[in-house]
């Protein structure tokens, strides 16, 4: 019994230099960027040893990647929360305006998960690889569910359910990163439940 509570003292401390890794990595990466960032930063950011720092992640690329998952995970379960059955149930016009909302809600909110956006878009061009787990984490879950929800909604008549899902959450993430993350709200405005209400009466030609 002792080596058991041994063993699950050891997982919980474990546990939680990760999490303190991984705050104090998303401080130091939004600060100084990814080329500027050094696991020794990450180390004295979290309060740990730098051996600790590379015993919990190989590399800075690892230690992003496992960032970018973390956070991708975290929205998924916000944005369309899989505990919830119904989630998906009812007429097409209140899902999507649901879906719409809380992906809005959550990311315009949000003033972390914008700056790791600046973050993600600003070194994608010389580190390509520190976008596709973002990419492969939440941009393609939530396209391949939602283009599953519109192929099985026949009454919709869509042509193309997966382009569908892309044009309606390319327009909500074009939405946050022109209005947010670019700062763009004051040069060009528009109101959220237009940009909703758009989008729903063109996929299912509900006027509103």
């Amino acid at each position: 019994m002792a080596q058991i509570g041994l063993s699950n003292l050891g997982r919980q401390k474990s546990a939680e230099k990760t999490n303190a890794i991984l705050e104090g990595a998303m401080g130091e990466f939004l600060a100084h960027g990814y080329a500027a960032t050094s696991m020794e930063r990450v180390a004295v950011a979290a309060g740990v040893s730098k051996a600790t720092v590379y015993s919990h992640f190989q590399d800075k690329q690892g230690l992003f990647t496992t960032l970018v998952r973390r956070l991708a995970e975290e929205k998924y379960r916000t944005v369309f929360n899989p505990q919830d059955s119904q989630f998906l149930q009812g007429e097409p016009k209140v899902v999507l305006r649901r879906l719409a909302t809380n992906m809005l809600d959550n990311a315009m909110g949000d003033q972390q998960v914008q700056s790791f956006m600046r973050l993600i878009m600003g070194e994608s061009g010389r580190f390509p690889e520190l976008a596709q787990p973002y990419v492969e984490n939440l941009a393609k879950p939530v396209i391949e569910l939602l283009s599953q929800y519109f192929a099985s909604r026949c009454e919709l008549q869509l042509s193309d359910p997966e382009a569908t899902a892309r044009i309606f959450i390319g327009s909500l993430v074009y939405f946050v990163i022109l209005q947010e993350v670019l700062h763009g709200k004051e040069i060009l405005p528009l109101e959220r439940d237009r940009l909703i209400n758009s989008l729903i009466e063109m996929i299912t030609n509900a006027k509103y």
